[in-house]
């Protein structure tokens, strides 16, 4: 993923250790800000502030308020898709998709400010984070339908549609991160623990293996 806005530290020929630890320190910083503000809510002093950084040099590593926020959309789009960028056709079908259910449900145990975030960029028509939309994650989508698709032609998955069965387990998984305060109302002795997610990766992952895998 390649976009013009990147982080200006980055444009040098290789960035420090140093470098590299400042740019996730300030998108965690700006991911606590912007899940509390908005993006037209936030300002760069916000950031800074919450980075405990002067804001010249925050703005040394990112130009403006826009760059720090597209690079905290894509920080969390790239988390998402590398677990789908795992899935190897040559692997066994439920082996595979499993994992990737449970990496799923992991992430929106540990990161449920980041998906919230990127929800509120996709609801608004994804403004920023279009372009990478509309490229990397559809041509990796694509790649994996069609791994989907030969795993159904060799007879170990059921006849699904690719696209949905990826559709569904975003959608299945990313609930648990997106709509917390719901969970919590519903099962108010469970809430957020650990438990909770336990059960849930075994019930996502039961529920949709026994739906696509062929009857034995």
């Amino acid at each position: 993923m390649t976009s013009a806005n990147t982080a200006r530290a980055s444009q040098t020929k290789k960035r420090t250790r140093i470098q590299l630890e400042k740019e996730q320190h300030i998108l965690d910083a700006a991911l606590t800000v912007f899940s509390a503000y908005g993006f037209r809510g936030t300002t760069v002093d916000q950031i800074a502030e919450k980075a405990q950084m002067s804001k010249p040099n925050l703005l040394y590593y990112y130009r403006r308020k826009h760059d720090i926020y597209f690079a905290v959309l894509n920080r969390t789009l790239k988390m998402w898709l590398n677990p789908l960028e795992d899935i190897d056709v040559d692997g066994d079908p439920e082996s595979e998709i499993s994992s990737y259910i449970s990496k799923k449900i992991e992430h929106s145990k540990l990161y449920p400010e980041a998906s919230r975030l990127f929800i509120g960029e996709i609801l608004q028509g994804a403004p920023i984070l279009k372009p990478v939309l509309e490229t990397h994650l559809r041509k990796l989508v694509k790649a994996k339908a069609n791994v989907i698709r030969t795993w159904v032609k060799q007879g170990k998955l059921a006849d699904i549609d690719p696209y949905h069965l990826i559709f569904m387990i975003w959608a299945a998984t990313q609930h648990y991160a997106d709509f917390e305060t719901q969970i919590k109302a519903v099962l108010p002795e469970v809430g957020k623990t650990d438990a909770i997610f336990k059960d849930a990766d075994r019930s996502v992952n039961s529920i949709i293996l026994n739906g696509i895998l062929p009857r034995r």
